[in-house]
């Protein structure tokens, strides 16, 4: 890479909606020379009622697989992408014969993969075409290795020998090439990934990603009124509140540029002139005002409790129970344990219609005293680079909860001090994140 800026953007669905949402995209691409490869989404929502493309393309798939004609659906997409075509004033630039192609692929019953990825293709097509950039079908730059796992290396070398060949150019999100030249796609939100690769692959200076939030927030604004905008954040700390539900940016997207130690900054389409959020490889704890970064949680959420006297000295214990779990192809999120005691916090879903026979192999396995499964708890991370320094935050979060009159199922704080996790009742959980932001933000 020469010595001048260069940045990576990647917009999303609601930043690609409609002809008056690419306006923008093209206006804030073009407002600086550095911003040469751009990341699109497929169209989201243009109004609440309105349908994603990718939905779409998804119910295509479905109705196919089922031998049900698919015109009527089909119809709908061609039309929003031609609304848009004619919208930006794009005379002459078609795309019949890639709606050709695709629809008749959809009717052979093409990969699932492939029909959800056309959405991202189509939507960069037009994209390329009005911003006069060069388009990169992702398919002949990212990889997957037989077993449908990301082939990070194979990927970097193959994007920055491509790119280099390109001054700018438009590559689209969300999918890559299995080794038979398949479609494979990343799991929904996929496009952060795809912007991440992008930014590694040729060393640039910012992965801007475009949204349509102003940054990540310190807590879910549908549980929290009006939470704060965060202005740094660290990977690390991005890591965690994105694995317990924050949703701003695909928690996968973070390790291509964490490996190059790039920089990411969450902008919002609709108000460029806004700073957004920082998300940094390290960041001076005296950076921010408040001891915490930020809370996230989600539901569904199992406990099992094991009970056996004298536990602690039972050598191989703990082992012989996650021996149990890992047999049965099962994760586990937390592990709470006492003397006597040993509790293992799991997603429901990944023990439902199972519980009897996974009771019955822990028995056998480590003949504990007793053995229960408890349901209906919900996980909240507090998360804060600062926390590492400040005394009594424990407390505070205790306190806090106490006060909003929550019992606390589960705390669980690691060496780092980066994060403490609690769990509580599910029908606590709002009442819960709505007592810590106003016990820890000013």
């Amino acid at each position: 890479m020469n010595s001048e800026v260069l940045k990576v953007v990647k917009f999303g669905g609601s930043s690609l909606a409609d002809a008056a949402q690419f306006r923008k995209v093209a206006d804030i691409v073009r407002a600086e020379e550095s911003r040469r490869y751009v990341v699109p989404s497929a169209p989201g929502k243009r109004f609440s009622a309105d349908d994603k493309v990718t939905d779409l393309l998804y119910r295509c798939y479905e109705m196919a697989s089922k031998g049900e004609d698919i015109d009527e659906v089909f119809s709908i997409i061609t039309k929003r992408y031609d609304g848009i075509i004619a919208d930006l004033g794009l005379e002459g630039y078609s795309l019949e014969d890639e709606y050709t192609y695709i629809r008749g692929s959809v009717i052979h019953k093409a990969g699932r993969d492939y029909v959800a990825s056309r959405g991202e293709y189509l939507n960069g097509k037009i994209l390329a075409e009005f911003l006069g950039y060069d388009f990169i079908d992702a398919a002949e730059v990212i990889f997957f290795r037989e077993d449908g796992k990301f082939d990070a290396e194979r990927t970097n070398e193959a994007m920055a020998a491509r790119l280099a060949k390109h001054e700018r150019a438009v590559i689209p999100g969300f999918y890559g090439a299995m080794p038979n030249d398949t479609i494979k796609t990343f799991s929904r939100g996929g496009s952060d990934i795809t912007g991440s690769i992008v930014a590694r692959a040729v060393q640039c200076d910012l992965y801007e990603n475009w949204t349509d939030v102003s940054g990540f927030l310190m807590a879910d604004p549908r549980i929290v009124k009006d939470p704060k905008v965060i202005d740094t954040i660290t990977y690390h700390e991005l890591r965690e509140l994105s694995y317990m539900g924050a949703t701003v940016l695909h928690e996968d997207a973070i390790f291509p540029v964490r490996v190059a130690g790039i920089p990411i900054n969450i902008k919002n389409t609709n108000h460029p002139e806004d700073k957004g959020t920082m998300i940094v490889p390290s960041a001076d704890i005296s950076a921010s005002e408040d001891i915490i970064t930020g809370i996230a949680g989600k539901k569904g959420f199992s406990v099992i409790t094991l009970e056996k006297d004298m536990m602690n000295s039972e050598v191989g214990f703990g082992r012989r129970v996650l021996e149990v779990l890992e047999n049965e192809e099962i994760s586990f999120e937390h592990l709470p344990s006492g003397i006597d005691t040993m509790s293992v916090i799991l997603n429901t879903h990944a023990i439902e219609n199972r519980k009897d026979d996974l009771v019955n192999k822990l028995c056998r396995r480590v003949k504990p005293d007793s053995i229960t499964i408890n349901d209906d708890l919900a996980l909240i991370a507090v998360v804060g680079r600062r926390m590492v320094s400040a005394k009594g935050v424990a407390a505070k979060l205790l306190n806090a909860i106490a006060e909003a009159d929550v019992n606390v199922r589960m705390i669980d704080q690691g060496s780092s001090e980066l994060n403490i996790i609690i769990a509580v009742e599910s029908s606590d959980f709002e009442k819960a994140m709505q007592a810590i932001y106003s016990g820890f933000v000013k």
